[in-house]
């Protein structure tokens, strides 16, 4: 009778301690203050281990003390470049509310296996290498600890780690805290739910004022930016710096950056007053004497900063840095979307509208069809399936993601009958002539199951099938054949693999899900690249990286091959980027050319180095020619003559052909 008398006590003497814990105001401590003298940075997870320093980014100071609970900001919106310290700014605002500010929080993370990797690289040594952290949240171990993977609690509150493409993460608790990262990689619509954003802010409505919401993200694209749009319905703060020698004060902009022209080692910074060139060692007193400017009227309760990789740290990511990779994407649309993005921090412009098929028609070229010119390395094949037939394109590609259409075949016939499947066995089973010599196979070629799905699923049963590793895709041997379904989604081309459901038959079939749009926006931005005239080629000029060269088809595949344009329109209340067809044409061709730009990725083109050109030049004993000379191979019509100027070694059948995946 006595224990239970003690119990009963002790209980009711816990109970009343943690009510008088929920009577205590909120601290006056701010998130850079307890940064500074709690946070331990991990070697596992930072450049620079050891004690935090927020003097190493004072631009951070005031973004983090906006999320101490004393001050009356509610929103804080961050649209930055990489290495300026963004994340980590969140994870001590994390640190924070477990250890001072306790209460309720969400973090978000694209996806849920973001939210995963991050919980175990950044959270989980965190909370081990800072004491404070580490008495609040029980070792993961221990029974019942309430520590998982996805979920940490605490005295007074819990962090649930979740990722914007799970609705039921989205929605599972109300949230005081809401640390939202990454968030242009969020899908747009979760699971038919809504906007991502939307959908974890309305868990923390209930806490009114006294709810913190972090938006942190790298922008991507112009008008669909989730950040970009946040930003610009907040008061607009860029970080100015004062210049050395004239103390003007001014926000570095890439376009002030000077180096001689090939040098970018000798960059230097041209102050926008006084026209004086600073060297880099400047930039630490630079920033110390920062200071965050509105230039927009805001409502009071979001804030909104902007910083470029301009301002990282001495040692992080220099302006030299910056120069390199400006020179190197200058070449590439691709590369200056990188550099646009994770450089200057700003959202990417893209050209929306689709080229005139009339200016791809005139820029037509007289290498013959069904013969692979001189710089074409492999094949591959992208097939869509009709009712009343099969169309095909067969594609050449080379370096620089150069590629030639080496045939467009359209198979007639029921494709709920065998015959005209038997026709593309045929055409999958043919032996291509290369210019050089032998002759190349398809490596892959992709298979739209959108319709017909059962019988696409049957006939690439057939075939060898493309795994996937990871990293990326590789086909294992020469004509593999893989089914493929189309997605809206525009984070990657080659979104995932699933299994295909056969009702019932064999497993193990895999489906490639792949992206349409992005394919898209990348065939129309190489369509409109300009074309090299023959003075230029006979100079020595390259083709620029990702030009499409096309045989004399008619003109009723250009229309095809433009028979798209992408549109942005409000989608429950947001934008959104959807593909609209021309109601007056067909659209195969572009089917086809995504669909052999996607086999394209399976085998390797985007992973490929020069080891594996080398290889694949070597197969074919190819002796990479002067550019002039490729000019005359590619608008010659005298393919045999040419062939027998060429040594011995280049006519290798296609059995013998090496695959670099082999």
């Amino acid at each position: 009778m006595w224990t239970n008398e003690i119990e009963h006590y002790d209980g009711a003497l816990e109970i009343e301690k943690n009510w008088y814990e929920g009577l205590k105001p909120d601290p006056f401590m701010a998130v850079s203050e307890w940064s500074d003298k709690y946070r331990f940075l991990s070697s596992k997870s930072a450049a620079e281990p050891g004690r935090w320093r927020t003097k190493r980014t004072p631009y951070l100071k005031e973004i983090m003390d906006c999320l101490s609970v004393s001050s009356p900001i509610q929103r804080v919106v961050f649209m930055k470049g990489a290495q300026v310290g963004g994340t980590e700014a969140g994870n001590n605002w994390v640190g924070y509310v477990i250890h001072i500010a306790p209460g309720p929080m969400m973090a978000v993370s694209p996806t849920v296996e973001m939210a995963k990797r991050n919980s175990r690289q950044r959270i989980d040594p965190q909370i081990e290498d800072v004491p404070e952290l580490r008495e609040r949240v029980a070792p993961a171990r221990s029974r019942d600890s309430g520590n998982t993977v996805l979920s940490k609690e605490f005295p007074g509150g819990v962090l649930v780690m979740t990722g914007a493409n799970s609705a039921v993460g989205l929605r599972s608790m109300p949230a005081r805290y809401l640390f939202m990262d990454e968030v242009d990689g969020y899908p747009g619509d979760v699971e038919g739910e809504g906007d991502p954003i939307l959908l974890a802010e309305r868990r923390s409505a209930t806490f009114q004022r006294r709810r913190k919401v972090l938006l942190v993200s790298t922008p991507t694209i112009k008008g669909l930016s989730r950040i970009q749009r946040e930003f610009e319905a907040s008061d607009q703060r860029y970080y100015q710096v004062p210049c050395p020698e004239c103390g003007f004060e001014q926000a570095l902009r890439f376009t002030q950056m000077r180096w001689p022209e090939g040098k970018p080692d000798e960059t230097k910074y041209c102050c926008e007053s006084c026209g004086v060139l600073i060297d880099e060692h400047h930039k630490t007193k630079m920033l110390a004497k920062g200071r965050w400017v509105p230039t927009a009227e805001g409502d009071g309760r979001t804030q909104g900063y902007h910083l470029s990789s301009l301002y990282s740290p001495v040692g992080w990511f220099s302006w030299a840095d910056a120069a390199r990779l400006f020179e190197v994407a200058k070449s590439s649309p691709d590369l200056m979307k990188g550099f646009v993005n994770t450089v200057l921090g700003e959202p990417y412009e893209e050209e929306f509208e689709a080229p005139e098929w009339e200016r791809i028609y005139e820029r037509r070229e007289k290498y013959p069809i069904g013969v692979v010119p001189a710089d074409g390395l492999f094949l591959t094949a992208g097939v869509d399936i009709q009712r009343d037939r099969i169309e095909c394109e067969v594609v050449a590609w080379g370096r620089n993601k150069i590629s030639w259409s080496i045939d467009y075949q359209v198979l007639d016939g029921d494709t709920a009958q065998q015959g005209v499947w038997k026709k593309l066995d045929a055409l999958l089973a043919n032996d291509w002539s290369h210019a050089a010599g032998g002759t190349l196979p398809i490596r892959v070629m992709c298979v739209d199951s959108g319709y017909a799905t059962q019988d696409v699923y049957g006939w690439v049963r057939n075939y060898p099938q493309a795994v996937w590793g990871g990293a990326g895709a590789r086909a294992s041997q020469p004509r593999t054949a893989v089914a493929i379904k189309g997605r809206d989604q525009d984070t990657a081309l080659i979104l995932s693999v699933s299994k295909a459901d056969t009702g019932g038959k064999r497993k193990g079939l895999r489906v490639w899900n792949v992206s349409g749009p992005v394919a898209k926006v990348e065939l129309y931005r190489w369509l409109k690249l300009p074309r090299l005239t023959d003075e230029e080629l006979d100079a020595g000029e390259d083709y620029p990286p990702g030009t499409c060269h096309y045989p004399e088809y008619g003109e009723e595949y250009f229309k095809q091959l433009t028979a798209e344009r992408r549109v942005i329109r409000l989608h429950k209340g947001f934008p959104k980027a959807t593909w609209e067809k021309d109601p007056a044409r067909n659209n195969e061709a572009l089917d086809c050319r995504v669909y052999a730009r996607s086999a394209a990725s399976i085998y390797g083109l985007d992973r490929f180095k020069e080891i594996h050109w080398k290889r694949l030049e070597k197969a074919m004993g190819v002796i990479t020619p002067s550019l002039k000379q490729n000019n005359e191979i590619k608008q010659s019509q005298s393919i045999q003559r040419e062939e027998k100027s060429r040594p011995k070694l280049m006519q290798r059948p296609s059995a013998l052909v090496d695959d670099p995946y082999l």
